[in-house]
């Protein structure tokens, strides 16, 4: 039989619902009403809002999240690669990447010479951002976008998410893949429901991007990301340098200002040759150089003294993934370490 509460105890007001919380989910419903008008708008048909729609609550948790995350103001200080390479490039990783390479192999070749992504590139993007897949998250997407999108901070971003993953389920794909990220990114690449709209692929031919299951579509998906972004078929993402203590930094410093992650890119120098930094003094570490013509600005996430990168334009397509240099930079390491 049901449990029951005796009339008027204290455990009976511990489970009521508080006033704040029951004005926030009435707030919350009249906020789904909006949204649901303008998904009507966009294409979306009333008999998936009306079972979709009806069935989320409000998440605060995923709200407590997103509030929880730095953010990154713009005096606030850096602290240094070194700590978040050792977490992300650890051994753990490069030996599972390595494996999921050797088996993924055959595949990973075939897109790489439809699409000139580097195979390891790909694994190591998918160890970033799922650990080889293994973890995806378990959220309701619906409802943490809608959640996020009530709160309001980021409105226009969710808001669209929002809709973007209603449109994916009008569309037929199905409940398991509507689970991911507290922040509504989805599958083994963690695309935001746009941009699986718009990029991910089909690439074992059963007419659907199944990004969730197949790691065939997940890394064709990751591959077309890539392109889309301007990959540059042949020309490696970057590479350690030593760099000689009496370069002028000054001289070197960007007076660009970026408009899309202007702290990201301001760490980096001027685009300069492959033969001017050679003129400059810089050393690779691993002792070679890629073509005099190929273009690199410089970072030195440790500070002077300590391991640089020389970075060329397909760093930036990684940024375009994720802009961090952190990331950016333990990914492209990854990747090295993945084919070596």
């Amino acid at each position: 039989m049901a449990f029951q509460v005796p009339q008027g105890s204290e455990a009976q007001e511990s489970i009521m619902p508080s006033q704040p919380a029951i004005a926030m989910e009435t707030g919350f419903r009249a906020y789904l009403t909006e949204v649901r008008q303008k998904a009507l708008a966009q294409g979306v048909t009333a008999a998936t809002l009306d079972r979709v729609l009806p069935s989320i609550s409000y998440n605060e948790r995923v709200v407590r999240l997103d509030r929880a995350q730095p953010e990154g103001a713009a005096d606030a200080p850096i602290p240094n690669f070194a700590p978040y390479k050792a977490r992300h490039v650890d051994a753990s990783r490069i030996t599972r990447g390595r494996a999921k390479y050797t088996e993924l192999r055959p595949l990973l070749a075939r897109i790489e010479a439809e699409t000139g992504v580097p195979e390891e590139m790909m694994i190591a993007i998918y160890g970033h951002e799922t650990n080889y897949g293994t973890v995806t998250g378990n959220y309701n997407a619906p409802e943490a976008l809608a959640s996020l999108a009530y709160e309001g901070r980021r409105r226009a971003l969710f808001e669209a998410e929002l809709i973007a993953v209603l449109k994916m389920i009008d569309r037929g794909v199905p409940q398991y893949a509507i689970t991911g990220s507290w922040a509504g990114a989805l599958g083994k690449p963690q695309f935001l429901p746009s941009v699986y709209l718009r990029l991910a692929r089909d690439g074992d031919g059963d007419g659907y991007a199944d990004i969730w299951k197949s790691e065939v579509d997940a890394m064709t998906s990751i591959a077309n990301y890539f392109v889309n972004a301007g990959w540059r078929r042949g020309e490696e993402w970057g590479f350690a340098v030593n760099v000689p203590a009496t370069l002028d930094r000054r001289a070197i410093q960007s007076r660009m200002t970026a408009p899309r992650c202007p702290r990201v890119f301001s760490r980096h120098s001027q685009w300069k040759t492959i033969a001017e930094w050679r003129q400059l003094g810089v050393v690779p570490q691993r002792g070679f150089w890629p073509k005099d013509s190929m273009l690199a600005t410089l970072i030195e996430p440790d500070g002077q003294g300590q391991t640089a990168y020389l970075l060329g334009g397909n760093y930036r397509v990684i940024l375009d993934y994720n802009c961090s240099n952190f990331y950016a930079l333990s990914v492209g390491l990854l990747a090295d370490e993945v084919r070596n």
